[in-house]
Order: C-alpha cells, then sequence, then structure tokens
C-alpha cells in the first residue's frame, strides 16, 4: 500500500511560487496538494487537461474563464481544458486545495502575461 501525505512530501519549485507537493503522479492522473497563505495567488494560467479543485480549507476566490467567485471549505470546482484559471487566497487562513488532472498533462501549462 502507498500513502502520501503533504507533511512528509517533498514541496515542489513551481511558477507560482507557493507551497505545493504532488501526492499521485502517474502516466494516467496527477493530485497536487497546494497551500496558499493569505493573499497569495496562483499566476493566470491554461492547463492542456480538465481539471478539478477541492477546498480542503480555508477561503479563497477562483477565476475560471470568465467567471469569478468565491469558494469555501468542501467544495469541488471543474476547471475545463484550455480554460484560463487562477486562485487567490482572499482569507485569513492558509487555503489548502487539492488538484486533480485527468488524464496527466503531456503537454506544458502556458502561463498568462497579465
Amino acid at each position: 500500500m502507498k500513502t502520501a501525505s503533504p507533511k512528509t512530501q517533498e514541496t515542489m519549485q513551481n511558477p507560482h511560487g507557493i507551497k505545493a507537493c504532488n501526492l499521485y503522479n502517474t502516466d494516467h492522473a496527477q493530485v497536487t496538494h497546494l497551500t496558499m497563505a493569505p493573499g497569495e495567488s496562483l499566476v493566470k494560467h491554461i492547463t492542456p487537461v480538465d481539471v478539478f479543485f477541492y477546498v480542503l480549507q480555508g477561503k479563497g476566490t477562483v477565476l475560471i474563464g470568465e467567471e469569478t467567485q468565491e469558494i469555501t471549505t468542501d467544495t469541488l470546482v471543474e476547471s475545463p481544458k484550455d480554460i484560463l484559471h487562477s486562485w487567490s487566497n482572499t482569507g485569513t487562513e492558509d487555503l489548502r486545495v487539492l488538484v486533480v488532472k485527468v488524464p496527466k498533462p503531456t503537454t506544458p501549462t502556458t502561463f498568462s502575461k497579465t
């Protein structure tokens, strides 16, 4: 049996400058745990596969395409492939989000210049 915890996984370098670690990473899917401190945000980007986010803790604002919405703990958000998206921690505690990409991307993510 394999197990993984964000407490024991190595933090990976990322263009967002936030704490992130892969919990699951196979040829078929990828699960990443993100932790954003209050005020931190992801760089706007486009992922070449469908993604869903599940908020484990905190409150944040998510941008999917042209829509922005405040999201809280225990909420799942879908983000279709090839759509600009981002997250911002608008709360007073860490925002912890699981990012699930299915299938695992074979081409790179595109980052916005704005």
